[in-house]
């Protein structure tokens, strides 16, 4: 059997999914980006989805819903300077397609930006890369699988402790396959991805002496449902128990001004609210985030490295190419504290007069593209977890976060943490409840003052948003101290 390279695998299932039951191919496309080209603009693209998702939900140890769903269509983008004009439908067709091309042209031509909904009714191929296979995940298990696996996570957290009194666990899958062509002087430009998405997610409740705690577990990536092994699923069940075993052990949480240790992994999502927001590019282009203009300063303490990596393989967060058809990249945000780059996508970039950075991402062909981070995490310095803990003398542990808020322009932040712990004298004393840190992102990069050895990324459970779009992302951190931080507590 001969097979061919991936990236014309991937364009040779694009359009077998695209264009061709529609009775496109890319002379039409080519056709379209010349409508538009007919006015004075900056880029043109069109962008081709195709969705397939599947849910199951458990709840008292049965399936209480299901859901499948597909979803396709095309977005047809120009852009003139700073404005943007764009055109969407779910009706993939040549007739559709030049309408969406004249509507998009005529709008750039007037110099308006808005963005309209259709009714429905030589070309080169962008390098990229090979970081997870191009699978169907819903085909990867029958629904009797899907089914079992669910039941199976309940039995194992109603096994764990008799103080589990509810679980509920989620599976979701999706297949989603894109196809982009990007007007060029040296013709058109088309990429193609295959994108396998699932998740497990598990909650459960534990009540002892009339009180009630939540934990919750999880993870994923871009592959198929046989990731989720036993011991994977046990991990999971793990997290989710022992999370809520040990709130029921929780007291208040004391406030004031103190040192606080971050555990590593999932509380990495400070860093990327805190940090990872103010360094996307349309936010500094506009001047309104508090790194603007600060590039080649120190922004933060020596030791810290900050990098969006989209090429991590199978990372919930990770692309083979953008959504603009630029094949991802590793890209060192801060380097031993000094800034060095910011997020971008082809509009921001063009404009700041710098390189994209395959950072172009949007939630769906009814959406623009805006830059967006990938997976976003800190590098490891050289301390043991034990003597960052063990330096405290009165702190907070914090090992969990759940949600928070970020002011971009100010870097001022809020979040909660789900699980921490009081530290006095080295030694964790106990688990506290409703603790809040308060801080400023580029202040509290500066008050880093310990990094562990431990680097750990999420296990893929990660989703952003941001100005209404949703896209999949990964976190990740070693064990960080960090000095000065306000604590809000309930004690």
């Amino acid at each position: 059997m001969i097979s061919r390279e991936p990236t014309l695998e991937r364009l040779a299932t694009a359009r077998s999914l695209l264009l061709e039951p529609y009775g496109l191919d890319e002379t039409h496309l080519a056709n379209a980006l010349r409508v538009i080209g007919e006015h004075r603009i900056d880029d043109a693209d069109l962008y081709f989805q195709y969705t397939r998702s599947e849910g199951w939900s458990l709840e008292e140890g049965i399936v209480k819903s299901g859901s499948f769903g597909i979803d396709q269509g095309v977005g047809v983008r120009a852009v003139a300077g700073e404005k943007t004009a764009f055109a969407y439908s779910d009706d993939i067709s040549d007739a559709a397609l030049l309408d969406a091309a004249r509507t998009v042209r005529s709008i750039a031509a007037s110099g308006q930006s808005r963005r309209v909904k259709l009714a429905g009714g030589a070309s080169s191929v962008a390098g990229s890369r090979m970081l997870y296979a191009p699978m169907d995940p819903i085909a990867t298990l029958d629904s009797a699988q899907k089914i079992a696996l669910l039941e199976r996570v309940e039995k194992l957290a109603r096994a764990k402790d008799p103080r589990v009194v509810q679980v509920m666990a989620g599976l979701a899958a999706e297949y989603d396959v894109v196809l982009i062509a990007r007007g060029g002087k040296d013709g058109m430009l088309l990429g193609a991805d295959v994108r396998p998405l699932v998740r497990l997610s598990v909650t459960v409740i534990a009540e002892q002496n009339g009180r009630r705690e939540v934990g919750s577990g999880g993870g994923g990536g871009r592959f198929g449902l046989g990731y989720f092994h036993e011991q994977m699923i046990e991990s999971y069940v793990d997290q989710a128990v022992n999370a809520a075993l040990t709130n029921l052990e929780s007291r208040p949480a004391p406030a004031g001004e103190m040192s606080v240790v971050l555990g590593p992994g999932w509380p990495g999502v400070l860093l990327h609210e805190a940090i990872g927001h103010g360094l996307e590019g349309d936010f500094n282009r506009k001047g309104s985030s508090a790194f603007s203009g600060r590039i080649g300063q120190r922004v933060a303490a020596k030791g810290v490295t900050v990098l969006d990596d989209g090429t991590l393989p199978d990372r919930r967060g990770s692309l083979n190419i953008d959504d603009e058809g630029a094949p991802s990249q590793r890209n060192v945000l801060i380097e031993d504290g000094i800034l060095k780059g910011y997020i971008q996508d082809s509009l921001n970039a063009r404009l700041m007069k710098v390189a994209p950075t395959g950072n172009g991402r949007r939630e769906s062909y009814a959406h623009l593209p805006m830059p967006r981070m990938t997976n976003t995490y800190m590098l490891a310095g050289n301390r043991p977890k034990e003597e960052i803990v063990a330096s405290i003398k009165r702190g907070l542990y914090a090992t969990n976060f759940g949600g928070g808020q970020v002011d971009i322009t100010s870097g001022k932040f809020v979040f909660s943490a789900s699980e921490a712990f009081w530290v006095e004298n080295g030694r964790i004393q106990y688990p506290v409840k409703g603790a809040t840190i308060i801080g400023n992102g580029p202040d509290a990069l500066t008050r880093v003052s310990m990094i562990g050895n431990d680097l750990e990324l999420d296990t893929g459970v990660g989703t952003c948003g941001k100005e209404g779009q949703s896209v999949p992302v990964g976190v990740g951190q070693p064990t960080l101290r960090i000095d000065g931080l306000t604590v809000g507590g309930t004690a």
